[in-house]
């Protein structure tokens, strides 16, 4: 999208699409941005691997672990899309708030894991972070993933770790029905949402190559 199309985003309710772009053009960037999560891409070493102990402190670390790498991608995709200044209408106030979210999220696990944090990766998120038709269907399959991926350690935690991840994915779910809201999608398409092991959420994340170091 050139800089006078981006201009011209529509600021109706539920807007998000540029003047002239059919919901069919919407749905094929939302493909093509999905598809991202299930190709080739650069590998990701700062992510932790699976482990298959009992559940128990140092498992629980690795999960949060698993989470704060989780945050920090999503916190700084809508950092960097805020700082970009690209966003209109509806778009704009959702990269604003679920942006805060997700900085929040990332000083929460941080606090709890204390010198047990993972460093922070380097991100490169392309024309996701510049263009709003992109950003928002990227925003759709990140959102999921973090579902998918909170919802699959449930069973690997302790309590007081679980009632953590809890309290964060219940927002994500939020942010998810939100932004798919706004490109009318329905927001809660299913009954059940599904539970992703840390090994598909590792290869999810892998394959879009926006994490670079």
């Amino acid at each position: 999208m050139t800089d006078r199309a981006s201009a011209q985003v529509l600021d109706a309710p539920f807007g998000g699409f540029a003047e002239g772009q059919t919901r069919g053009t919407f749905m094929r960037r939302a493909a093509i941005a999905g598809g991202a999560f299930a190709g080739g891409g650069a590998l990701l070493a700062a992510l932790p691997g699976r482990a298959f102990g009992a559940v128990g402190p140092e498992q629980d670390v690795e999960v949060l672990n698993f989470a704060l790498t989780l945050e920090y991608l999503e916190a700084e995709f809508y950092t960097v899309a805020e700082r970009n200044n690209f966003l209109m209408g509806e778009a704009r106030e959702f990269a604003k708030v679920v942006g805060s979210h997700e900085r929040d999220h990332v000083a929460a696990l941080e606090k709890v894991l204390g010198d047990k944090k993972v460093k922070k990766p380097t991100f490169d998120f392309g024309n996701a972070v510049r263009d709003q038709a992109t950003f928002l269907a990227t925003a759709i399959v990140l959102e999921d993933t973090g579902v998918s991926a909170y919802n699959g350690q449930a069973a690997r935690v302790t309590k007081p770790v679980l009632a953590v991840a809890a309290s964060i994915v219940s927002v994500e779910a939020r942010h998810a029905a939100w932004v798919r809201d706004i490109v009318f999608k329905r927001p809660a398409p299913i009954a059940f949402d599904q539970a992703k092991s840390m090994e598909e959420i590792l290869a999810a994340v892998k394959a879009t190559g926006f994490i670079k170091g």
